[in-house]
């Protein structure tokens, strides 16, 4: 998910405020902090999508098919409801005004949505999200949990990161997990974990799931946490609407970043996405168990 950046210029074309923005960050990292804010998926949306330069620094990782995933781990789901919430919606730059509409994110208003990010051949974070959320969704099927999407094939845009979290809260879920792929530098690579950083009774069980989801991912895909946000791959947040309105466990997985050439190769690969379901699953099933 494309950031709008915090610290630099916000791109904005009349008429076409959502057209392919969402979680990343297009300045440098500075020094990590354990509250360092990330790119984000509900962020203020930019105009067009940023063609970034080809990323001189590799990926910090396997290739595609050069490690194989550990065992997947299914202790502790059967019976349990799991909400799966895949960033953003492939059909949302059809339907800008929906998406730019203001909701309350919790600490402030924000877009509904945004369109996310893409590499730079176009694949986009939408298409990424979906069929890793569809991957785990059947392994956890399996293993005998219920199983919640946020959206479905036939959503037409959306739904706003407040029904993202409503659908979560509703459900009863034991657990929520958000999946996004980051449009970071282009030098920059690696995968990080948000977090809810406000106070409150998730906060806890939270950071517990995001050191099981960090882990679990790292062993099982072979990236690396984040060179250029986040602190050993974990990034508290307190700008995140679909944290800070949840009300059950969550946290909200930038599974890598599209801009950088090594990870959109990797995030490409139907072989890596079905070893980031799994490692998901295995970190829900430590969790739970």
């Amino acid at each position: 998910m494309r950031t709008r950046v915090q610290r630099g210029t916000v791109l904005v074309a009349a008429g076409a405020l959502a057209v392919l923005a969402g979680c990343g960050t297009s300045a440098p990292k500075p020094a990590p902090v354990a509250a360092q804010v990330s790119p984000s998926a509900e962020s203020t949306p930019s105009a067009a999508p940023t063609t970034a330069a080809p990323s001189a620094a590799p990926s910090r990782s396997a290739s595609p098919s050069a490690s194989k995933a550990p065992a997947v781990q299914t202790k502790g789901l059967a019976g349990k409801t799991i909400v799966i919430d895949p960033g953003h919606n492939r059909t949302n730059g059809q339907h800008t005004t929906e998406i730019n509409k203001q909701v309350d994110s919790g600490n402030g208003m924000k877009a509904c949505d945004t369109t996310g990010t893409q590499t730079n051949d176009g694949y986009q974070e939408a298409a990424f999200t979906w069929d890793v959320a569809n991957r785990m969704a059947g392994l956890l099927r399996e293993a005998g949990a219920k199983v919640v999407m946020t959206l479905d094939a036939d959503t037409a845009w959306g739904p706003c990161i407040t029904e993202r979290a409503r659908i979560g809260n509703e459900a009863g879920a034991a657990v929520v997990i958000s999946i996004h792929g980051d449009g970071g530098p282009a030098g920059g690579s690696g995968f990080h974990v948000m977090e809810p950083g406000l106070a409150g009774p998730i906060k806890e069980p939270s950071h517990r799931l995001a050191i099981a989801v960090r882990d679990s991912y790292r062993a099982g895909t072979g990236l690396q946490a984040s060179s250029y946000i986040g602190q050993d791959g974990l990034n508290p947040r307190t700008d995140m609407g679909g944290l800070n309105l949840s009300t059950v466990p969550k946290v909200m997985l930038e599974a890598g970043n599209m801009r950088n050439a090594g990870d959109a190769t990797l995030m490409k690969s139907p072989d890596f996405r079905q070893k980031a379901a799994q490692s998901l699953v295995t970190a829900l099933s430590r969790y739970l168990s």
